[in-house]
C-alpha cells in the first residue's frame, strides 16, 4: 500500500502562485497514476487534476485548465501541482490521491490511497 503526505499549501493572494508536493512511500511509485483532488468549504471533494504512471498523459478539470500544471517525479516518488493565476475560488483543502487505474484516478472512484490534505487559501 502506498502512503501519501502533501505539503505546500498556504495563503496567497489572488493571482499569485503556489507549488504543491505529494510525497509516497510504499510501492513502486511509478506503477501508480496520480490525482490531484480538492474540497472547499461546504462543498464536495472534486477532480482537479490526474498524470499517469508514466508521466506521460494529463488531464483536468475545465476550471484549472491552463492555469494548473500536474507533474511528477518518479526518481523522488514525488507528484506536483504548480498553480498559477490563482483565484478566490481555487481555496480548498487539495488532496493527492494514488490509483494504479488512470480511470479511477479521473472518476474518484475506489482510489488506493489519499494523503492527509494540505489547505490552500486564497486571498482577494
Amino acid at each position: 500500500q502506498v502512503q501519501l503526505v502533501e505539503s505546500g499549501g498556504g495563503l496567497v493572494q489572488a493571482g499569485g502562485s503556489l507549488r504543491l508536493s505529494c510525497a509516497a512511500s510504499g510501492r513502486t511509485f511509478s506503477s501508480y497514476a496520480m490525482g490531484w483532488f480538492r474540497q472547499a468549504p461546504g462543498k464536495e471533494r472534486e477532480f482537479v487534476a490526474a498524470i499517469r504512471g508514466s508521466g506521460t498523459s494529463t488531464y483536468y478539470t475545465g476550471s484549472v485548465q491552463g492555469r494548473f500544471t500536474i507533474s511528477r517525479d518518479n526518481a523522488k516518488n514525488t507528484v506536483y501541482l504548480q498553480m498559477n493565476t490563482l483565484k478566490p475560488e481555487d481555496t480548498a483543502v487539495y488532496y493527492c490521491a494514488a490509483s494504479t487505474s488512470y480511470g479511477r484516478i479521473i472518476s474518484g472512484a475506489a482510489l488506493d490511497a489519499w494523503g492527509q490534505g494540505t489547505l490552500v487559501t486564497v486571498s482577494s
